[in-house]
Order: C-alpha cells, then structure tokens, then sequence
C-alpha cells in the first residue's frame, strides 16, 4: 500500500515544500542567533568581572552619580574610607559624604552647572571618615554620557591628599639625595682629574717659585754688599776708599739689577698666585655663582696642566684668539675642557705624532671650540654612548667612565651644547658650543 500525503486543499505539494524548507532555515538561523547570544553574553559577563576586578583594587576611591548628585556606584575604597555599606551608599546623596559646608558647596557648583565638569581636577575637598573624622581628599570629575552625548551624570575619582603629601615628599627626598649624588660624583671626579695632573701642576708651579728663589738669593747677596758699602759710608771712609769698594763690590751694577730683580720676583709671585687661584677655582666644591669669564685662559691653562702630566710626547696646537668672553663657573668649564684635552691624550696615547689642535668660531652670539685629535677616532657603535655615564672602552682601573658624562651635564646647565664626530681625515672632533657673554 503506498501512503500519500495531501496538503489543505488548493495548495500544491511544491509549495508545501517550500514552506517546510523555510522553516528549517528559520530555525538554523534561530540556532545561530542562540550561539551568537551566548557567546556575547558570555564575552559581556568576562567584561563586567574585568571591570569588577578593576574596581574592586583601585586604590583610588570612585563615585558613579546621576545628573542631580545621586550616587548610583561606588568601589571598595570609598567604602573603606567612610565605613559606609555600598549598599546604603547607592542611592544616598553624595552631599552627604562630605565633612564641612565649604565641601558641600563645591560639591552643589559641580551639579549645579556653575563649574564645568571638565574642568575639575585635583580639587581638594573634606570627606567624612568612618570615625566621623575630616579627610582631606583630592578629586577628579569626569562628565558621563549616553550614547546620544547626552549628560546623564558624573563619574568622581579620588585619594586621600595625605597619600599624595607622603608621594611628594618621598619624591622630593629622593630628587635631594640624587642632587647630592651627583654633586659628589662631579667633585670626585674633579678630584681624579686633579690626581692625574699633580705632576703637571707641580712643574709649572716649580718654574716661577724658582724663579722667585733666585732672585731672592740674589737680592740676599746684594744686600750683602749694600750693608757692607753703607757700614764703611757711615764709618767716614775717604773719598778714594768708599770709590775703590764701590768699584769692587760693584755697586752700580747692584743697583742697575735691582729693578728687574724686583719685578721678575713680583712676576712670579703673580704667575704662582694665578696657578693656585685657578687650582683653587677647579677643585673647590661647585656653587650656582656664575660670572663672565675669559674661555681662552681656561683652555691655555688646562692644556698646560694636561700636557705637563703627560708621559709622552702630546703636542697641542692652540688656534684661538686672544679673548672669549662667556658667562658660567669658571671651574666647572675648566673641568670640562681639561677632560676634552685628557680624552684626546688618552685616545692618541702611544703614537709617536701624538697631536691635538683646539680651534674657534666665532658666530651669531655663541662660539664653538673644536677639539680634533688624529687618534682612531670614535668606533661608529660607540658614538651614540660617549656621553653616557659609566661608559669607557678603557681597560677596568684606567677609567671610570664619568668625565665626559659629567661634562655633558655641566654643559647643559651653561646652556650650550657638546658634541662629538669622526673626521672624514681621521680622529675624533669634539664640538663645545656656548653663548658668548652679554656684558
């Protein structure tokens, strides 16, 4: 027996099937739709933990709150600082969580509209503890909007400002023992440089007080026979004596050298004054006190002292004019010259033709002095690190790497610029660039 099957009557079988095919794509869609629902459900419910988890570990407090003040969220912190249930709290009027009237109406401008959102940060304001205690708290306001840019209410963020007074002082405590840190690294490494150039110091020290020793020795000996003249003078010796002693004591003569025995030996007092004043200027402890200075004076007696305490034949070639006058420390640019001079030695150690030449130029209110030795200059990998500190390509005991570190911050704070490039004819080129002075 075959079994038909017959549809409501004046409907074909074709369109029957037609229907039935639809309601089949009706319901995979209907099933695709259902994943779809769970998946973003599930994806909505991982964003709400993530926000909760959020909320729950700022330290910061947080109010979500309608357009007229009333709190529709808080986070764990506010709870904690006001030791008021979330529960209560939702719903509650945020003026009731402040301390003092003055908080109440900076709350009250907030919503009022006299104060733009927007524009509140850091506002200090008093909160009420949980011990019924004022704390003082700052707060941001952030306007919250629907999805038509329509305000609906203010979201508030906060911390207790104690938080902020601690934070600030461990900050401005740590910036304090950096500064002295770094004062005393400069002063150490002012030290070493002294160190190093004890020797050179000491010879150009050693030619005017020998100088001076001369002459004094001299001066003795004249005085001497002065004494000698002068007793016979005042013993009433005849004419014909006092004239064969005076001739053989050599009295005119005597007298002739005196002068230039007196001004050589003021000379080299001078010149010892000028070489302590400037030892003196460069290993003192570093002030804020600037004045104008001649740069050229720094740059001839660093190159002496450097070259004094060489051990080899390191020649310095000088082309400079005779005055550049700029405005700093004194002995902060002379440290920062002598370890361009030292650098360069260094760099050119070993090499029979050991050669420096330190030139200027002189443009739009500032001057640039080039430091150019024919060493093997800077390896490319190297030239981004020079200035950085405690980097040296010196073997471990021969360098601590600070001098052109502590050089480059010293040029800084004078407001010019140090730089350093290979010569395309070979060595390096160190580029100290600072403003002339005004006056």
């Amino acid at each position: 027996m075959v079994l038909e099957f017959h549809g409501p009557a004046g409907v074909g079988e074709d369109v029957w099937i037609d229907v039935i095919q639809k309601m089949d794509e009706v319901y995979s869609d209907l099933l695709q739709y259902e994943v779809a629902l769970e998946e973003k459900n599930a994806a909505l419910e991982e964003s709400q933990q993530f926000i909760l988890s959020v909320l729950t570990s700022m330290s910061d407090f947080l109010m979500v709150c309608d357009r007229t003040g009333k709190i529709e969220d808080v986070n764990r912190s506010l709870v904690q600082l006001t030791g008021i249930a979330e529960h209560e709290l939702r719903g509650r009027p945020l003026f009731d969580l402040f301390a003092d009237p003055a908080s109440r109406r900076q709350a009250t401008d907030i919503f009022s509209g006299r104060m733009d959102i927007g524009s509140v940060h850091d506002c200090e304001v008093n909160l009420r503890a949980d011990d019924g205690s004022a704390v003082a708290v700052s707060i941001n306001c952030t306007p919250r909007q629907n999805a038509l840019g329509k305000l609906v209410g203010v979201v508030i963020t906060g911390r207790p400002i104690g938080e902020l007074r601690r934070a600030y002082e461990a900050l401005r405590h740590a910036h304090e023992e950096l500064k002295q840190a770094q004062a005393q690294l400069l002063h150490s490494e002012k030290m070493a440089s002294l160190g190093r150039l004890v020797a050179g110091v000491a010879h150009e020290l050693n030619n005017p007080i020998s100088f001076v020793l001369g002459n004094v020795h001299a001066m003795q000996r004249y005085a001497d026979r002065l004494k000698h003249y002068l007793g016979a003078v005042h013993a009433g010796a005849a004419k014909a004596d006092l004239a064969r002693l005076r001739g053989e004591l050599r009295i005119d003569r005597l007298l002739e050298d005196l002068e230039p025995l007196v001004e050589g030996t003021i000379e080299g007092a001078e010149r010892t004054r000028v070489i302590v004043d400037g030892l003196k200027r460069f290993s003192a402890v570093d002030r804020e006190d600037h004045e104008v200075f001649n740069l050229v004076e720094i740059v001839d007696r660093s190159t002496r002292w450097v070259t004094m305490a060489g051990a080899g034949d390191f020649r310095v070639e000088l082309d400079l004019p005779a005055d550049i006058r700029v405005s700093g420390s004194p002995g902060q640019m002379q440290q920062v010259v002598m370890n361009l001079i030292q650098n360069a030695y260094d760099a050119t150690l070993g090499r029979p033709d050991a050669y420096l030449r330190v030139s200027a130029k002189v443009a739009a209110g500032a001057v640039t002095l080039y430091f150019h030795d024919n060493g093997l200059g800077v390896a490319a990998e190297n030239l981004p690190k020079v200035f950085e500190p405690f980097f040296t390509t010196k073997p471990v005991g021969k360098g601590t790497g600070l001098g052109l570190a502590i050089s480059y911050g010293i040029v800084e704070r004078h407001g010019g610029e140090l730089a350093v490039v290979n010569d395309p004819s070979g060595g390096a080129v160190f580029g100290l660039r600072l403003s002339l002075a005004t006056s």
